[in-house]
């Protein structure tokens, strides 16, 4: 049931104005009226159990303020990547350290395994390897020492060096680039006549398959020649076999 009640006058709550102490006015101090003039509204709602809530929202809406302002303030690069990134080939942060605490633990090679290490990939010369092992000799070491052991029990050879080197670059070059190559090894002269006597003898042979490969047909202008003997003449083959070639005599020389 609805109760009427008689509208508030301008002076207070009351029709007849502020009530008196005997009516329960702010002075009389009556504990039971919980909207006495003189509290607050934080009081009131601390009476009521909201002002802990109150308090929290109003902590949160600072720390949300506090934190969107920091990023009005910031870049949007600085607030996106607040991680530094590493330059491209940067070692991460101790791995370094680690990689020469690695490096320290492993058994330091023998200047002997080292190039034994090499020897078992290819064939190397005396010279070669001797330019490989150089900046690993120690004060203790003897590279000499170390290579004619290795000569002595036939892991180093020149002759097979240059055996090899011939057949990796036989159906590719001339025999001058060959003998070019051999040379710089600083090998027995009776070694070098003896590779350049055989490559001699199959040169015209080898410039015939690197022609064919390349060109396959007869030059027919001057400027198309010039061309295939510069070609011919980059990979070493020497002029007699280009002419050859060139002028269509390799087919009487296939005949014989």
């Amino acid at each position: 049931m609805i109760r009427k009640g008689r509208p508030l006058s301008d002076s207070g709550r009351h029709p007849d104005g502020p009530r008196d102490a005997a009516n329960g006015s702010p002075d009389s101090g009556d504990p039971f009226d919980p909207f006495e003039s003189f509290e607050s509204f934080d009081a009131h709602d601390h009476a009521a159990g909201r002002g802990t809530q109150r308090r929290r929202s109003v902590s949160a809406a600072a720390s949300s303020s506090q934190k969107f302002s920091a990023l009005d303030s910031t870049s949007p690069s600085e607030a996106t990547y607040t991680r530094s990134r590493r330059q491209p080939g940067e070692a991460k942060p101790g791995q370094s350290d680690e990689d020469d605490n690695r490096k320290s633990q492993r058994p330091v090679r023998s200047l002997k395994a080292r190039a034994l290490g090499y020897l078992s990939r290819r064939e190397y010369s005396r010279a070669e390897l001797a330019r490989k092992l150089k900046p690993y000799v120690e004060e203790t070491d003897s590279l000499d020492t170390v290579l004619d052991s290795l000569e002595a029990e036939n892991w180093l050879s020149d002759s097979r060096f240059a055996e090899s080197l011939v057949h990796r670059r036989a159906s590719r070059l001339g025999t001058s680039r060959i003998l070019g190559e051999l040379k710089q090894h600083a090998l027995n002269p009776a070694l070098v006549e003896e590779a350049s006597a055989q490559l001699r003898e199959t040169e015209l042979a080898r410039a015939q398959a690197v022609w064919r490969k390349k060109f396959g047909e007869l030059p027919q202008t001057p400027a198309e020649r010039a061309k295939q003997a510069r070609f011919l003449a980059s990979r070493g083959f020497s002029g007699a076999t280009i002419g050859k070639i060139l002028k269509g005599i390799d087919d009487m020389w296939d005949g014989d």
